[in-house]
């Protein structure tokens, strides 16, 4: 069953790398990067297709193995998405692309194994929630603003992790949606989020620069989710010096891959743009 649990994971990786290459190609090649645009191309909605694939196979891997052994598997989706957008440019993956990606999925799956694991179910009240939506909101605005000034490796950066920050809303109502205890208007304000994040990510994507984009919201969307959690929902967090320590360590691999990535050509010309 493990060994079955990681294979799922590891094609639900490699579907959503496929998806986010496809969307992000579409993106940078459109004059402007708009859902209301981008909805009416078929390869960004194959991309989209690709991406729900990915995410059932993730969610099916669950069922026959621990969060512990699945949820590093995502990370895999980092590694498998430069090469699929490098191919989609026509052009090999450079070495130091790869090697960017590879120090980033270590400490990423450094951060999650330093979790530790909660089983019991969580609650979320009204308060709460609206807390939630609110403080997501407001820090997904305030760098939407700060990306409108920063040069284009910073944008990409920035509003992928306005993107990360509004998905690890949505999957801290969805995990409460799933398991816990919820009103009923938590059903109509989860798409909110989501669709926001959306918009935000092909932003991102339209920059060029892929693969900070798309390594930090692999960054940001967990983080989130785990800070949330702790904070609304009463999951731990690592307090022993080991898990304390690993989780720095892992954040500071993490921070030195995505600052190698930005440091990287762009996977295609970048046009003036506002964010």
């Amino acid at each position: 069953m493990p060994v079955l649990a990681v294979g799922l994971a590891l094609l639900g990786s490699l579907f959503f790398a496929l998806g986010a290459a496809l969307q992000q190609f579409e993106a940078a090649d459109t004059v402007r990067a708009t859902l209301r645009h981008l909805i009416r191309r078929p390869r960004w909605l194959l991309g989209g297709l690709a991406i729900a694939t990915g995410t059932g196979l993730h969610i099916v891997a669950l069922k026959y193995g621990p969060l512990t052994l699945v949820q590093p598997m995502g990370v895999a989706s980092l590694l498998f998405a430069l090469p699929c957008a490098a191919a989609l440019r026509r052009r090999r993956p450079r070495p130091g692309e790869l090697a960017a990606a590879a120090v980033i999925a270590a400490g990423l799956i450094g951060l999650v194994l330093a979790v530790p694991r909660h089983d019991s179910d969580p609650h979320l009240g009204t308060g709460g929630a609206v807390t939630l939506l609110a403080g997501a909101a407001a820090v997904a605005l305030a760098l939407w603003t700060a990306a409108r000034q920063a040069p284009p490796a910073g944008r990409a950066g920035l509003l992928a992790t306005a993107a990360g920050v509004l998905y690890g809303a949505t999957a801290t109502l969805t995990r409460v949606l799933v398991d816990g205890e919820w009103e009923p208007w938590f059903l109509l304000a989860v798409p909110l989020p989501a669709l926001i994040a959306l918009a935000l990510l092909q932003r991102a994507y339209a920059v060029g620069h892929f693969g900070v984009a798309f390594a930090t919201l692999q960054v940001a969307d967990p983080l989130t989710a785990v800070a949330f959690g702790a904070l609304l929902l009463g999951e731990p967090l690592p307090t022993d010096a080991a898990g304390a320590l690993t989780a720095l360590a892992a954040g500071a691999l993490t921070a030195a891959g995505t600052l190698a990535l930005a440091r990287t050509t762009p996977m295609s010309p970048t046009r003036p743009s506002t964010a």
